[in-house]
């Protein structure tokens, strides 16, 4: 394994977007036995973002970008590739990518969908800086989004508690002198797929029959262990790739998917809590928005500068898990 792994990419731009209806955890209150304490102390969350019903994931996608836009001086008309990472695409296909392309015309681009669920942002990052660094693209827009609350059991209130919606978008080009991306780690364990999923063309899985009729089910608990074990373990090997320790990290950028797991992973690792950037208290689990809602959230609010180590990191779904180093700016 080499000491260190350094890519051709950095990220020029960066914007998000989550829709104007609120769920707080009163409005839960009145759907399912819970309350707001119970909530919170279980989760960290005390609202979530919910899409209208004529609001769609690629709605969310082309309002995070037109963020971007607004906030960096940069184009699209020379982007190569899209890159949409989501698993509730307003359809099967065409992809989502696609329907961004459509939107805002980009004339010669690829575009699919990229499906890694909560780790779906860390992994279309990864895949579009090595892209870069092999040549092949010099500008590739990068995109996670989710609307979970189309996909939600509200009557299931170990779940609806948990997920909102969003989208969050980055634009990465072509860096010789000054390269972003240090680092990465992936992991699967293809064998717990069975403890979060959504059944779809089949019924079974691993010869297990599913539940849920095209609804998000979790097992919480096997899902909270499977983070709090594997992902301590992957940024240490991350790190091990770099001559970097804790220490060098100024911030480190979970998937939001609970802050009782953010807590443990960041006790479990050495990083203190302080430096961790998370979106869940006001937008829920957002999937594979929730990466690139904090990191905007953090630029914005002023608190990631030029220069700053960052360590993202997504997990969930399949069970998988990616892990990256980036220097902003």
């Amino acid at each position: 394994m080499p000491s260190s792994i350094t890519l051709n990419a950095r990220i020029s731009a960066i914007g998000s977007y989550v829709p104007s209806r609120i769920l707080n955890n009163t409005d839960l209150q009145a759907m399912v036995d819970t309350n707001d304490e119970w909530i919170v102390q279980r989760t960290g969350i005390h609202e979530r973002r919910i899409a209208t019903e004529d609001e769609f994931t690629s709605h969310l996608c082309i309002r995070a970008v037109e963020d971007m836009l607004a906030h960096y001086p940069v184009q699209l008309e020379d982007v190569e590739l899209i890159i949409v990472a989501t698993h509730t695409p307003d359809l099967p296909f065409p992809s989502t990518a696609c329907l961004i392309q459509d939107h805002f015309g980009i004339p010669a681009t690829g575009a699919y969908d990229l499906n890694a669920t909560c780790a779906g942002f860390a992994y279309a990052l990864h895949t579009a800086s090595a892209l870069i660094s092999a040549g092949v693209h010099r500008k590739v827009l990068v995109i996670g989004g989710d609307t979970l609350s189309k996909i939600t059991d509200y009557s299931d209130r170990s779940t609806c508690i948990l997920f909102g919606d969003g989208a969050g978008a980055v634009l990465l080009e072509s860096e010789e002198e000054h390269p972003a991306f240090l680092a990465h780690y992936l992991s699967t364990d293809g064998s717990g797929g069975k403890h979060v999923y959504r059944t779809g063309l089949a019924s079974s899985l691993h010869g297990n029959p599913l539940e849920g009729q095209g609804k998000l089910v979790q097992n919480g608990r096997e899902v909270y262990r499977y983070a709090v074990t594997t992902v301590p373990q992957g940024i240490e090997k991350l790190l091990a790739k770099t001559a970097m320790g804790v220490k060098d990290i100024a911030w480190f950028i979970p998937h939001s998917a609970n802050l009782r797991i953010i807590e443990s992973i960041c006790e479990k690792s050495g990083i203190p809590f302080e430096q961790a950037l998370y979106s869940l208290e006001y937008y829920g689990n957002t999937s594979a928005a929730s990466i690139p809602l904090a990191l905007d959230m953090g630029v914005k609010e002023g608190k990631v500068k030029a220069g700053d180590t960052l360590l993202l990191y997504g997990f969930g779904g399949g069970l998988t898990q990616a892990g990256l180093i980036v220097r902003w700016g």
